[in-house]
């Protein structure tokens, strides 16, 4: 395609300009203007597919040229404005004298913008030139018509934002690439937080989609991780929420166990195999949790299904003697191993004046749980089988 482009920019031109209505060799209508008013120019926010409308007498030549500007952007997006640097900005190290060219300071002047926008908008070209996509700087010259690629390669080439060329600035980029975006919006986002941070606190939906990623990012991050943990440590509510989840999870887990292993643990801590009875009823309730809605409340069902198979679980321990004995046996030694453990914790080996540690509560305890043991090793000894001589 091949454009004329108003050198003040596609937003219109100054008062008393007369633009004339040319055809390029593709029969694109151009508009040419004095290059005087090449330093006027403002980057349009505007983009779509439109045409270039026909000559109407009965339209006024304000909004015909408005029209008419805005179709070419549409067709060339920001290559237009491109073309405007390329052929007005000299390159790096050619002398001021040897060309018309001004520096892209002093264009950004002219135009009432900042240099770094010239740069991007020059930087761009240049990218798009080692392509083979536009014709390189040095051979282009003030006013020249070049045909232009089209709008839908200008994203290719330009960066919006400088923070775009930095480290973090191309991780975003291509992360938003991957994510099927325009790198431009989500640089945008990332260098205003307070605007994401009023997103997220104003939007239901916007605050899913920022907890759906950090989630992502959790599981590469663990400094994150950690820092994360720590805030909902610190935060009453969070902690509660935290326990409360982690609780239901657990009643799942216990229930999935069943099913997808075909083992459970019973109270006292034994693995037995479980009957068909108890795995159908734990493949029914664990259907019905798999198949609720993400935002749907899991706690009920979990806490249902979790108590409907515990109960089973006693059932069949009572069902089999053989079972409910080795249950007892298993809880006795339990009991027996947690209450020697914290026993042997009680040591006074290490005071040093044990005038300041006494109580009479302290020896009275202590006493009263020696007659226990006594009373249980007695017992034990009475159920033991009668030795051989």
């Amino acid at each position: 395609m091949t454009a004329t482009i108003d050198p003040s920019g596609a937003t219109g031109s100054p008062e008393g300009e007369q633009p004339t209505r040319e055809t390029s060799a593709v029969g694109a209508p151009v508009v040419r203007a004095t290059p005087a008013d090449d330093g006027f120019w403002v980057e349009p926010a505007a983009t779509g597919d439109a045409e270039p409308s026909s000559q109407a007498s009965d339209v006024d030549g304000t909004v015909a040229r408005d029209a008419h500007d805005f179709g070419v952007y549409a067709r060339t997006g920001g290559w237009a404005f491109a073309l405007k640097v390329a052929r007005s900005v000299r390159p790096g190290g050619q002398p001021a004298g040897e060309t018309p060219k001004i520096s892209a300071k002093r264009f950004a002047e002219l135009a009432g913008c900042s240099p770094e926008r010239v740069m991007r908008y020059y930087k761009a070209w240049d990218k798009a030139a080692d392509d083979g996509l536009v014709p390189h700087f040095e051979i282009l010259v003030p006013g020249q018509e070049v045909a232009l690629p089209d709008s839908d390669a200008w994203l290719a080439y330009y960066t919006a934002r400088t923070s775009a060329a930095s480290e973090r600035g191309q991780a975003i980029a291509a992360s938003a690439e991957a994510e099927g975006i325009r790198p431009t919006k989500a640089l945008e986002v990332a260098e205003n937080p307070t605007a994401l941070r009023a997103a997220i606190l104003a939007d239901p939906a916007t605050a899913r989609a920022a907890r759906a990623a950090l989630l992502d990012r959790l599981r590469e991050d663990p400094v994150l991780q950690t820092e994360l943990a720590r805030d909902v440590a610190r935060t009453d509510g969070l902690k509660k929420a935290v326990a409360t989840e982690s609780r239901v999870a657990d009643h799942i887990g216990y229930v999935r166990q069943i099913v997808e292993k075909g083992q459970v643990k019973t109270p006292a801590g034994q693995t037995i195999d479980v009957p068909a009875e108890l795995r159908a009823q734990a493949e029914r309730h664990l259907s019905l949790i798999d198949e609720l809605d993400d935002g749907e409340e899991a706690g009920p069902w979990a806490a249902e299904a979790y108590d409907t198979v515990k109960e089973l679980v006693a059932r069949t321990v009572d069902a089999d003697p053989d079972l409910r004995l080795r249950e007892r046996r298993t809880k006795f030694y339990s009991s027996l191993q947690r209450a020697t453990k914290v026993f042997e914790e009680l040591t006074l080996d290490d005071v040093e004046d044990l005038d300041d540690l006494y109580e009479d509560d302290m020896l009275q305890r202590l006493e009263e749980l020696q007659t226990a043991v006594g009373s249980c090793i007695a017992v034990l000894r009475g159920a033991a089988p009668p030795q051989q001589a």
